[in-house]
């Protein structure tokens, strides 16, 4: 399997920024990630614990998903002769393992936040998709290109730099950062799953699926942390109704609405304001400030990502 995606051109660009419904995507687009951004500041808000915040975050998203796919019209599969519902054992259990390399990846991200600044958990986490394109030339032999390769390896330097500049400040930002990394490779085993899947299903109707098998995936985990599972007051519900509406379903539906109305390359640098937007929101909310060092390795992390999703594959 080849397929190459060349860059945008800048004439490209411009077309999309100036039609109606380019102008309509990229505020959808950027809307999506700002609101995605706000993910870690309300884990850290959240009364209870790391785990049970993810719990929480899948559990309350089911109804809307529900309501999302009444909603939607069935128009919405990749062909007229997609099915709108898993007809086998094996497509369910498909969508069933992304919920759960979903869940995984929410266990690991919330505890990194916990654990690292909210700059460092959300950049390392947005490397998902430079493993994508790894996994992809190593499992299914997709063809990458030099751009990919120049951009993989900046990223990776970058984020050996990042966490680098964590050690010295502390084990348990080092750890935190470790676990950032894992998040970014359990998201792009999430993505590659939904990849596949997406080809046949709608997104809705995989999410009605994969978030309950994520949640259930969770609940165990969340009652053998020992974590505290039910807020305190009626604020920390409020936290987790907004994590789940916000972030988990507004925000990622606003992203996949966009990515079908913009080009690849256009719409995944863009997304590149999500981990600069949670780090504004950290400095402002919490104080959380990076050293030279720190800012000199994200800068190289997001240039890596930008470069490696330039030269990626489709």
């Amino acid at each position: 399997m080849r397929i190459y995606m060349r860059p945008m051109t800048r004439s490209q660009a411009t077309a999309i920024a100036a039609s109606g419904s380019g102008r309509l995507a990229l505020a959808a687009l950027l809307s999506g990630a700002i609101i995605i951004a706000l993910a870690p500041i309300l884990v850290r808000l959240s009364d209870v614990g790391s785990t049970a915040t993810g719990f929480y975050r899948l559990l309350l998203a089911i109804p809307l998903y529900w309501v999302i796919a009444i909603a939607m019209p069935a128009a919405g599969a990749r062909t007229t002769a997609a099915p709108a519902a898993p007809a086998t054992a094996r497509d369910r259990a498909m969508m069933c393992l992304a919920g759960v390399f979903l869940a995984c990846d929410l266990v690991v991200w919330h505890l990194s936040i916990r654990m690292t600044t909210v700059a460092n958990a959300t950049l390392l986490a947005n490397v998902a998709p430079v493993f994508v394109v790894l996994a992809g030339w190593m499992i299914f032999r997709i063809r990458v290109t030099r751009t990919y390769l120049f951009g993989l390896a900046a990223a990776l330097t970058g984020t050996l730099a990042l966490t680098g500049a964590s050690l010295s400040i502390g084990w348990t930002q080092f750890s935190g950062d470790l676990l950032g990394v894992l998040t970014a490779v359990f998201y792009a085993a999430y993505q590659m799953t939904v990849g596949r899947l997406r080809w046949r299903f709608r997104t809705v109707q995989i999410m009605i699926h994969a978030i309950p098998a994520g949640a259930a995936f969770m609940l165990p985990i969340a009652l053998l942390s020992g974590e505290q599972l039910v807020p305190a007051a009626a604020a920390g519900w409020l936290v987790l109704v907004a994590l789940a509406a916000g972030p988990q379903v507004a925000g990622q539906g606003l992203i996949a609405w966009a990515m079908a109305h913009l080009p690849v390359a256009f719409a995944s640098v863009s997304l590149l304001l999500q981990p600069v937007a949670a780090a504004a929101l950290a400095w402002m909310l919490f104080g959380e400030r990076m050293t030279v060092l720190q800012g000199l390795a994200a800068a190289v992390v997001l240039a890596g990502i930008a470069i490696a999703r330039r030269g990626s594959v489709r």
